[in-house]
């Protein structure tokens, strides 16, 4: 039996490869959580950018608790199952007037995980709509085996690669997922995505947690790192995560510049592109 999705939204979320909007906070938190990260944001010297962006949740306190949200995580298990992972997050965060935007993709292309069990929450700190740039989804593409992709240069791309899928989309069959502060939507890991730049005069702030059950293993590194949300992990395929004590407590600080390091070393496997470490193996951006 499910916990929360109803039959219906479990065979949309199998025929289609996402689900939205589902409402796992109230406005009012959303907008809490929005003030949160612009003091991360103050606290970084301006919009948030460069390693932090990454697995914030092993740095921030109160994202540690967001990835563990009850309300999500009993969507997620619905999907998962009952012993879960977070194996990742980052900000996607669009200013307003932003150019940024995020070419048409599959997550699952270079993360190295053995299996596409892979789900990812989309959380909204912002209304997340048409015009400042949300995301958009090919319906049914998570049914393909993983598509060759392209890297790229193309300016402002928000992926790590500039990662582009190597087959023509029919730009008139995508979904806009549009949502509102507080919901959040689900997609496959293979399901082909993207969003366009921001045209508004409002900022779009997405929070994007990457949950795994906790069978999946990394196939490119003995090293990388999650943390468990739910349930138990028989397997220990992954470092297990430690909890920040505090806001960028300085053992946080180090345990987080050796995971950016480890994903970095896997996200750009055989690219010619190469992530740039500090002395301290943090990524700071790509070269």
């Amino acid at each position: 039996m499910s916990r929360i999705l109803t039959e219906d939204q479990m065979n949309a979320f199998q025929r289609d490869g996402y689900l939205f909007p589902l409402r796992v906070m109230s406005e009012s938190d959303a907008t809490e959580c929005y003030s949160r990260f612009q003091s991360v944001e103050a606290d970084c010297g301006g919009a948030l950018a460069g390693p932090v962006r990454y697995k914030p949740h092993l740095l921030i306190t109160w994202l540690n608790e967001l990835v563990r949200h009850p309300n999500i995580l009993d969507a997620v298990e619905d999907i998962l199952g009952p012993n879960i992972l977070c194996w990742a997050s980052s900000f996607f965060n669009k200013d307003a007037q932003d150019p940024s935007f995020v070419s048409w993709h599959q997550d699952s292309t270079y993360w190295g995980l053995s299996k596409p069990e892979v789900v990812t929450a989309w959380v909204a700190f912002t209304p997340s709509q048409i015009r400042n740039g949300c995301m958009r989804v090919m319906p049914g593409t998570h049914k393909f085996d993983q598509v060759i992709h392209n890297d790229t240069s193309m300016e402002h791309n928000l992926l790590t690669r500039g990662q582009e899928v190597e087959v023509d989309v029919d730009e008139s069959k995508a979904v806009d997922v549009e949502l509102e502060a507080g919901e959040i939507s689900l997609h496959h890991v293979r399901l082909i995505h993207g969003s366009l730049p921001n045209r508004s005069k409002q900022r779009r702030i997405g929070y994007a947690i990457r949950y795994i059950p906790t069978h999946v293993q990394q196939l490119y590194s003995n090293e990388d790192s999650a943390t468990l949300v739910r349930g138990d992990d028989s397997f220990g395929n992954f470092v297990p995560e430690p909890s920040p004590a505090s806001d960028m407590d300085p053992e946080a600080l180090k345990f987080h510049a050796k995971a950016n390091s480890v994903s970095g070393q896997v996200l750009y496997r055989g690219s010619e592109i190469q992530p740039y470490f500090t002395g301290k193996n943090e990524i700071i951006s790509a070269r």
